[in-house]
Parts: C-alpha cells; sequence; structure tokens
C-alpha cells in the first residue's frame, strides 16, 4: 500500500458502523518495557518487552435515535467488551484491517456554542491487536446463504492463532437469523473446504470475536460463509479476520 491521504477510514464498533460518524480515527499499539539492567550490562540500560496493549480512540459529530447511531452505541458498549475493527483506506474484501477485542472505556460529548455537536470515544484492547484484512464488506446485504470471496492471509504456524471479528450491523425480515464461519482451504477454489471457525447465530445487531487454539493450520486460503434463515431475511454485516 503506498502514500495516501486519509480519506476513507472505517470504524466498526460492536455492532455499529461509526464511519460516518468520524472524522478523526487513531490506533495505537504499545508493549511495555521492562528493565533488566545488570552489573554485566556496562553501564547501559536493558530492557525486555513486556506486556502489550492497544487503543482505539474516535471522535466525530454526535448523533442519536436508533442502535446504529454513535450515542445509543456508545452507551450500549460503555463498560462492556467487543471486537472493533478498523480500516485504513476502505473496508472491501482483502483491504488492510486491524481488529482487537476492546473495553469501551470512555465516552464524551458536547463542546462550545456554535460547534456541530462533538463526541469523543476510546477503547482499550482486552485481546492482543491482530493485522489482517477484510473477509466481508459491510455495504452488501445478505438475504441468503452463501460465501464470500476467498482471500490469501498465507498459513498459520503452531503457536499462532486465526482472529476474526463479525460486526452484524442490521438485521431484517421475520424470524431472520444468521450462522457466519470462517473456512479455509489450501486453494483458491476451496475444492475441500474446512470450518475453523464458528459464530453464534445472530438474530439481531451485535459482534462477536473467535481465535483458534493455537495449532497449526496449513492452509493458506480463507473466506466467511454463513447460513441465512427466516422470511425474507436481510442482514448487513462486516467481518475481519487476520493471524498473529
Amino acid at each position: 500500500m503506498p502514500k495516501f491521504v486519509l480519506l476513507n477510514a472505517r470504524l466498526f464498533a460492536v455492532g455499529a458502523d461509526l464511519t460516518g460518524a468520524s472524522n478523526k480515527i487513531e490506533l495505537t499499539a504499545e508493549i511495555e518495557d521492562k528493565e533488566t539492567t545488570n552489573y554485566y550490562s556496562n553501564g547501559h540500560k536493558e530492557v525486555i518487552g513486556g506486556l502489550g496493549s492497544a487503543e482505539i480512540a474516535a471522535e466525530g459529530q454526535w448523533e442519536a435515535g436508533d442502535a446504529t447511531l454513535v450515542d445509543n452505541a456508545s452507551w450500549a458498549q460503555l463498560g462492556g467488551v467487543g471486537p472493533w475493527t478498523v480500516c485504513p483506506d476502505g473496508a472491501a474484501v482483502a483491504d488492510r484491517a486491524y481488529l482487537t477485542q476492546c473495553l469501551r472505556s470512555e465516552y464524551g460529548l458536547g463542546g462550545s456554542i456554535g460547534d456541530v455537536a462533538p463526541w469523543t470515544g476510546k477503547g482499550a484492547s482486552s485481546w492482543p491487536l491482530v493485522r489482517g484484512q477484510m473477509a466481508h464488506p459491510a455495504g452488501t446485504a445478505r438475504t441468503s446463504t452463501g460465501v464470500g470471496t476467498a482471500v490469501q492471509l498465507g498459513a498459520v504456524p503452531a503457536g499462532k492463532r486465526l482472529y476474526a471479528a463479525l460486526h452484524v450491523l442490521s438485521v431484517a425480515g421475520t424470524t431472520p437469523s444468521i450462522t457466519a464461519r470462517i473456512e479455509s482451504d489450501n486453494a483458491v477454489g476451496f475444492p475441500s473446504a474446512t470450518t475453523q471457525l464458528t459464530f453464534t447465530a445472530a438474530t439481531a445487531a451485535g459482534a462477536e470475536a473467535l481465535r483458534t487454539s493455537g495449532s497449526a493450520i496449513t492452509d493458506d486460503w480463507f473466506r466467511v460463509a454463513w447460513t441465512i434463515s427466516g422470511t425474507t431475511p436481510s442482514f448487513l454485516f462486516a467481518t475481519s479476520f487476520g493471524i498473529r
């Protein structure tokens, strides 16, 4: 990805797409430095890496009225832990994505007279921050069972994990239900797909993050697949995944 101007960053916080209410999104990752200086250090400080953490901070224009808008979503999430996905430049399949489980740790609103009503918010990581890709775009409605586009993430070495986040953004229909899963294979055509992760069936907006056990996965192609049921069901959802 070459240098670019931030024009199309995307933010999915649990079951809300906050992109249209955001004009600033910042993602930071940190590893604690723990001092191990000793008498063999030759007069120089020595450190090793300690605990890792990440934080997602955003701000923008305040809106309220239903669960998809920033005020409703922020109050519902405050103090809770759920998946967040940040994309620096679009959220099409295979676009760069960063995902983690976040504690919704901060929410602020209000400003000076004459301002467009602002909001600010933060999420503190409760899982590792994963650098991955989008598996399903948020703007494509799904009304029947299907599979997504294959993405070549690479094999998962032993000791690493496949992470995935599902953001169900809107649901319509009578008794609608969607069960999404992450499949892998060793070829782009998925001649022998293997299910690696299965999300809990969703009947309303919300989100879930999953990860594998740490065993090696030799397949290098991955995709999201879904089973939909109900009467005239329709779902908007975003899915991200990555290896760490």
